[in-house]
This record gives C-alpha cells, sequence and structure tokens, in this order.
C-alpha cells in the first residue's frame, strides 16, 4: 500500500471514527472496498482505440489518420482517466516520460519511408520486473527497490525498442511475482497497492502479471509484456479476458529480468488478439548469448508465428481433454470448457477424451522446492547486476528491509517464502539436484510427452483457471483450479484463449504441448478464437450485485 493509499485509507478511518465505527483492520478493509465500489460507478468516456488490433494502429498510421504520437498521448489519457481515476485499477505503476519523444522520433522515421516493422510507433507496457536502462525504474512491485534503476535494457526490451516499439511504462504485479508469501493477495505490490479485475471491480485480476493482463483488457496499452513461472501469464490472461503466450523455456531471453527461477521463468506477450500475440512473440523471440537457454533456437532457426493464423487449423488436429485434477471444481467454468470442446469438435477437430496426465499433482512438492532453491541463487545473481548503486544487494537485505518497513512493505501478509528461500543452500545440494530431475522426468518424460505420445495429440487442453475471485488482502488468494503446472514445470509452452463468461467474469481455456510446439498452438488457438470469438471489452462493474 502506497502513502496515497494510506492517507485515503486515514481519511476514512477519520470520517468513521466520528460516526462512532470501530476501526479494526477488517473494518477499514470494508470501507476501503465500498469507497472503491463507489468509484467504480462514475462513468468511463468512450475510448477511440477500444479493442484496437495491431494491425488497425498499423493501418491508421500509414493512411494519415493516426500517428505515433496520437495513439500513444491517447493511451496515456486512458491510463489517467481509467487507472488512475475513476475505476482506479492500478495496473500501472510508471509511464515512460519519454515515450511521446520517442513516438515523435518514429513518426519522422515513417515520414523519411523507414517503417521497422508491425510493432513500429506501438505503445506497450511491460511488467515491472523487466529491466529498461531508461529514465523508469525497475522494482517487482517493492518499495526494497525503489528508484532502482538498471544498468542496461533486458534482451527483450531492447528488441522491443530495435522493432519500434514504444514502451509506454511499467506495470503492476504480485509483488515478487508473487514468491513472497503463502497467504498474498495476487495483484498487491508495496508499490502499486491492489490492482482491480476491470470486469468486476471487487474481483481479483490473478497474478502474477496483474497489471499486464488488467491494462490490456482495459485498453490502456495496445499489448504487454508479461512473465511467468507458474501460470503468471496464463492466470491473468484467463481472468481479464485476453491472449497470453507462455513460451518455451529458453525461447525468449530471461537476461534482464527479475527472477524466480531459472528452470521455469518466462517471458511472453499479452494481446487482445491471437495475431497479435504471435506478432510480438515474433519480436521477443531470439538467441542471447546473456540467456544460455535460448541457444536451442540455433538449430531450429528464425520462426514466423503468423504464418500458423490459420482459421481453419482445428481441422483434423488432435486436442486431449485433459479432465483429472483440472475439472470439476467449479460448474459454471466446466460448462464453459465443456462447451469450447464442442466447438472445436464442430470445427473438424479430432477430441480425445479425457486424456489424463498420469503424474498431475505428484511433483508439486518438488517443484516449491527447486523454485526455493533457484530463487536464491538467481535474485541474488540479478541484484549484483545492477551495480554498486543497487539498493539491495542479496535476498537477505530485502528480507530485513521488509522487516524494518513492515507497515508499509508488509501491511497484508508476510514474507515466508522469502524466510525459506533464504534458509536454502547452494545449487550443488543433492537435494536441489534429485528435485529437479523429479520433476523434468515427471513432467516431460512421464508427463505431457508421455500423454501427447499414448493419444497422439497435437496439444492438450484444460481450463485455465476459475472465473476471478473476490479479492481479500487479509486472507489472500481464493484461487481454485489450475492447470498451468504440467507446462510451467516442464518448461513448455502454453496459450490461453478467452473461452466465455460466467456472470461477466471471463474465463480462459488453456492449449498447451511439447517443447517449441508454440506454431502448432498458435494455429489451434487461434482458429478457436476466430471460430468463437468470446472477448469483449470489459465495464468496469463494482461488483456482481450492481450487474
Amino acid at each position: 500500500m502506497d502513502r496515497r493509499e494510506f492517507v485515503r485509507v486515514g481519511a476514512i478511518a477519520g470520517a468513521m471514527a466520528v460516526r462512532g465505527k470501530p476501526l479494526s483492520a477488517e473494518t477499514l478493509s470494508h470501507a476501503a472496498a465500498a469507497e472503491t465500489l463507489a468509484a467504480g460507478r462514475r462513468s468511463v468516456a468512450p475510448f477511440a482505440l477500444e479493442e484496437a488490433t495491431l494491425a488497425d494502429l498499423q493501418t491508421g498510421m500509414a493512411a494519415g489518420r493516426m500517428t505515433a504520437r496520437s495513439i500513444t498521448q491517447q493511451y496515456l489519457d486512458r491510463i489517467a482517466e481509467v487507472d488512475r481515476q475513476g475505476p482506479t485499477l492500478r495496473h500501472v505503476l510508471e509511464t515512460n516520460p519519454d515515450a511521446l519523444s520517442i513516438a515523435d522520433s518514429l513518426d519522422q522515421e515513417r515520414k523519411s519511408g523507414r517503417v521497422r516493422g508491425p510493432l513500429h510507433g506501438i505503445p506497450i507496457l511491460l511488467k515491472d520486473n523487466v529491466d529498461t536502462g531508461d529514465r523508469m525504474t525497475t522494482t517487482a512491485g517493492s518499495l526494497a527497490l525503489a528508484g532502482s534503476i538498471p544498468l542496461q535494457d533486458a534482451f527483450i526490451a531492447a528488441k522491443l525498442r530495435a522493432a519500434g516499439a514504444i514502451l509506454l511504462g511499467k506495470t503492476n504485479l504480485s509483488e515478487w511475482a508473487n514468491f513472497r508469501s503463502t497467504h498474498s493477495s495476487s495483484g498487491w505490490s508495496g508499490r502499486g497497492g491492489q490492482a482491480k479485475n476491470p470486469y468486476v471491480l471487487d474481483r481479483n485480476p490473478c497474478g502474477s502479471s496483474s497489471g499486464s493482463g488488467g491494462a490490456v483488457s482495459a485498453n490502456l496499452c495496445a499489448a504487454a509484456i508479461g512473465t511467468e513461472t507458474d501460470g503468471s501469464i496464463v492466470c491473468p490472461s484467463s481472468a481479464n479476458g485476453i491472449v497470453g503466450i507462455k513460451p518455451t523455456v529458453g525461447l525468449v531471453s530471461r537476461a534482464g529480468i527479475i527472477p524466480i527461477a531459472h528452470s521455469q521463468d518466462t517471458a511472453g506477450p499479452m494481446a487482445r488478439t491471437v495475431r497479435d500475440a504471435a506478432m510480438i512473440l515474433n519480436v521477443l523471440a531470439g538467441i542471447d548469448p546473456r540467456d544460455p537457454a535460448t541457444s536451442a533456437g540455433h538449430s531450429r532457426g528464425k520462426v514466423d508465428y503468423t504464418a500458423n493464423l490459420d482459421p481453419n487449423g482445428l481441422r483434423g488436429a488432435r486436442i486431449g481433454v485433459a479432465r483429472t485434477r483440472f475439472f470439476g471444481y467449479s460448474d459454471v467454468t466446466d460448462k464453459v470448457i465443456n462447451d469450447a470442446i464442442d466447438s472445436m469438435k464442430a470445427q473438424g477437430a479430432v477430441i480425445v477424451d479425457p486424456a489424463n496426465i498420469a503424474t498431475v499433482g505428484k511433483f508439486d512438492d518438488s517443484e516449491f522446492d527447486v523454485l526455493l532453491y533457484e530463487f536464491k541463487a538467481d535474485l541474488n545473481k540479478y541484484l549484483e547486476s545492477l551495480g554498486p548503486k543497487a539498493p539491495v544487494k542479496t535476498l537477505a537485505d530485502i528480507i530485513a528491509f521488509n522487516e524494518q518497513h513492515k507497515d508499509t512493505s508488509m501491511p497484508w501478509f508476510g514474507q515466508e517464502i522469502m524466510i525459506q528461500a533464504q534458509a536454502k543452500g547452494p545449487l550443488t545440494e543433492k537435494k536441489y539436484r534429485d528435485a529437479l530431475a523429479k520433476d523434468l522426468k515427471m513432467s516431460r518424460v512421464d508427463g505431457i510427452d508421455a500423454t501427447m505420445t499414448k493419444y497422439k495429440l497435437d496439444a492438450i487442453v484444460a481450463p485455465t483457471g476459475s472465473p476471478a475471485w473476490v479479492t481479500d488482502l487479509l486472507n489472500g488468494d481464493h484461487f481454485s483450479g489450475a492447470s498451468s503446472t504440467p507446462a510451467a514445470v516442464a518448461g513448455y509452452p502454453n496459450i490461453n484463449v478467452p473461452a466465455g463468461f460466467s456472470h461477466n467474469l471471463p474465463i480462459g481455456i488453456s492449449f498447451f504441448g511439447r517443447a517449441y510446439s508454440e506454431p502448432t498452438l498458435i494455429k489451434l488457438a487461434y482458429a478457436y478464437e476466430q471460430a468463437t470469438k468470446h472477448r469483449r471489452a470489459p465495464t468496469f462493474i463494482p461488483t456482481l450485485a450492481a450487474e
């Protein structure tokens, strides 16, 4: 909760004290929620760029109806109106003070006849764990890294700049990518406060790429970049009704991204359409000497992911339905996904149902152990890369900072996970090596690979997760059902596509498969999207009771 939030809640407390109300934390939480709902009822003006695709924006600029500057200014105005005021979504932590001047230079390039590609002049938001060597900070939402400016761009930030994208700002996230507490609230950070779901404001946007998912959905940008260790792209994509691609680990460089664990971390595009996400993936993918995992791309060569956008892509495809552990927790989710399966069948897909992954649920403990070990090692390495001016130098420093500033850093939940990670030894320990080996065997060889071979599948589908739950800062998340773990632990690709709604809350379907199967998954996801077209813009309903 930032200083403005404390001032706001303090004002509520003062008003309630006058009325003789008790000032418990729960009372203040309900009071803040009531004010949030009232704010959400303020009207939001129509937006000229609502649901604009990358192609729409490029066509407008090519025809002279738009410029990079005019597009950027409209998104900045939209952020000011919807994110900072009105519904007060809290998705954007800061905007780039140089965005308009960058837009001007890109407009000059266009006038001189140079267009760098489909991202030329396109404003894109970055999750606040992606380094930018400019006047923006990179903090993972933590007050411990306040003011931290990396020495250089992350590889993917540099790739986006070279492609002509305008780095519009940094998005809020679950602090430290949700690897701090066992009962955290997704979308909350010390720096940004609690992000809201733009469909129903008292609901959660999921995480950890909460701000990226919500900002794309609420049309605060053309697209955004998220990161995932396990579910952090696909879950907020599902909860916010957008497309999210979690690539194969190693397809996209992680250099310059605040880490959790190198065996599972990756960045990926979050957009309103499969086409836009594929176009951005074209730019993000690449070999980077700073990230050895990308060397596997040498043998694959350059891939154009937009070449797989086939509206008939489902015809003849063999798609398995992973039911065990991914269905049965929500009747409304089951109905939406069963309808999605029927839609795929109507488009000519061969549905193998069920096609369960036999190892699901058998490597949860080892996954968490691996993450704890790698978080300590990888985060300390990242902090070292910041140089001598880094505000904190180690995980131990961060834990100490949080404890010293607990009123602002830990007003709702603690740092149990960080403390567990700090207690871990080096990556040479047998316990770590055994846990990692178990993860890879059970998620890959005996998991996704075995299932796809057994049923001769092109992809596996499952619900991405439940509809968004009511945000609960006191008790943490109430998430139920998640199909992200097998692909996340395996380091395999996963794509979320909007599949429908329940009471104005989006529900997504996940397409996942073997390593580097992005072309196939994009083809299937695009064909499903085009056949169903479930995406619709949010309307900022305060609560379900106010429909």
